[in-house]
């Protein structure tokens, strides 16, 4: 036994002696070489991730048995180091050391992946980081555009809405999620009932696979781009940029926000809502947000209706009086807007400066969430409305927010994309909850929260 012991203990050193992770200066003389180096002007950017550094946060210390959760920017693995290329070719180099050295790529656009797996891995690392690679080209003769990974949908919006007045793009309201994670796992948006998920709205794509070699959608082949449009495109390469579709929006819209406690009054409307949501004109889009607030000492749980529609006041509110009545919408609750107004407005900074879109880092300050989302087939019952002011009683930020379905994501068959949530489904909701204390015992606590929540 001994022996054997001696043996295991002599190949388990002699394996770790031939292969070891490789060191970032392993990977920079890899980048620097002729054979990878000669395209370049100037020096890659590199990275280097530190113990303290904001995206990679070491607990290998803590005691806690939840201290490894790959999940919420928490992780003792960090990455090699992450590579910002300003070009394609750039790109290449770092694709073809990676698999010169053994380690993986993780791919990144604009870094709102909500678990993290952009900036994780099991294996050793590096990360792709796209910042630089955020062109925008529109077409208005065809009505297209070519946008980069590295772009965000406020950037994407602002270029736009600086070219067109009657264009917009079918995709997500947060302006700094990055182009490339929102396209490639589906993208959710305002204007989904009318034109569909941003990936339904792809007609072209240029890939760099694993041998560094650059493939539209021509050269890769209908298989290849069919997965790429809602199957999590950094699974099969680099994607350098999307050719979308635009939409023909009118030059004025409709947005209007109605806000009430909750109770059994407000139970029995997002109880209506939960029928009609999906089943509404495709021009009209009409989510629920229910959230808590502090009035005085006291915690509150309320409902937000809060809703765009493609169209006039003198159009919205006789649907709304046909279809949505008990909601009691009048012309005065009403604005008329342009489209990209109504991202500022669901944005809720109506009234701030356009530019403000292009500020990569607008998102929750100083906090940290965990969220998971279901997709609902059939309406909850009334008093599950109930439950869930109880529970959100016992978090100071919890959050859900429901969006319609049905229209064109129906129309279009769970076959033609990867994306299934297609008939069938009368809305999706998001489950979040937030804090802003930078400890593992205070995200489990969150985390345990939200992990069995669930209406459906």
């Amino acid at each position: 036994m001994r022996e054997l012991f001696m043996y295991l203990f002599l190949l388990v050193l002699c394996v770790k002696s031939v292969y070891s992770t490789p060191t970032r200066e392993q990977f920079q003389n890899c980048l620097s070489t002729k054979q990878f180096n000669s395209t370049l002007k100037n020096p890659i950017n590199l990275t280097t991730h530190t113990l303290d550094s904001r995206v990679h946060t070491d607990f290998s210390e803590s005691s806690s048995p939840n201290s490894s959760f790959l999940n919420l920017n928490f992780t003792s693995l960090k990455p090699i180091l992450t590579v910002k290329p300003k070009s394609e070719s750039e790109i290449k180099q770092s694709i073809l050391c990676s698999r010169k050295l053994g380690v993986q790529v993780r791919t990144m656009s604009g870094g709102h992946d909500y678990e993290g797996l952009s900036y994780l891995s099991l294996s050793p690392f590096i990360i792709v980081d796209l910042v630089n690679l955020r062109s925008i080209n529109i077409n208005l003769t065809d009505e297209t555009a070519w946008i980069q990974s590295g772009a965000t949908l406020g950037e994407v919006y602002y270029k736009i809405a600086k070219t067109s007045k009657i264009h917009a793009f079918a995709a997500g309201i947060c302006p700094s999620v990055g182009v490339g994670g929102h396209i490639s796992g589906g993208g959710f948006g305002t204007i989904m009932r009318k034109y569909g998920l941003a990936s339904d709205n792809v007609v072209d794509a240029r890939l760099m696979d694993v041998n560094g070699k650059t493939l539209d959608r021509k050269t890769m082949g209908e298989d290849l781009f069919w997965a790429l449009r809602g199957g999590g495109a950094a699974s099969f390469g680099v994607v350098l940029s999307w050719k979308v579709k635009l939409a023909r929006v009118p030059e004025k819209v409709t947005c209007f926000i109605s806000q009430h406690p909750m109770g059994p009054s407000m139970n029995k409307l997002v109880h209506r809502w939960q029928s009609i949501g999906s089943e509404l004109d495709e021009d009209l889009f009409i989510r629920v947000i229910i959230d808590n607030s502090l009035e005085g000492n006291q915690r509150r749980v309320k409902s937000t209706f809060q809703t765009l529609f493609l169209g006039g006041i003198d159009r919205l509110i006789p649907l709304m009086n046909q279809k949505f009545p008990e909601l009691g919408l009048r012309s005065q609750d009403c604005s008329e807007m342009s489209w990209i107004e109504s991202i500022m407005f669901f944005n809720w900074r109506s009234g701030q400066p356009l530019e403000i879109l292009l500020n990569r880092d607008l998102r929750f300050e100083d906090q940290y969430f965990k969220a998971k989302s279901d997709y609902v087939q059939n309406p909850v019952p009334e008093n599950v409305f109930e439950e869930v002011t109880k529970r959100f009683l016992e978090q100071d930020t919890p959050l859900m927010i429901f969006e319609p379905l049905g229209g064109k994501i129906s129309k279009i068959s769970e076959i033609e994309s990867p994306y299934p949530h297609r008939r069938g489904n009368l809305y999706n909701i998001q489950y979040m909850v937030k804090w802003k204390v930078n400890e593992v015992e205070e995200m489990n606590k969150h985390v345990r929260w939200i992990k069995p929540f669930t209406i459906t």
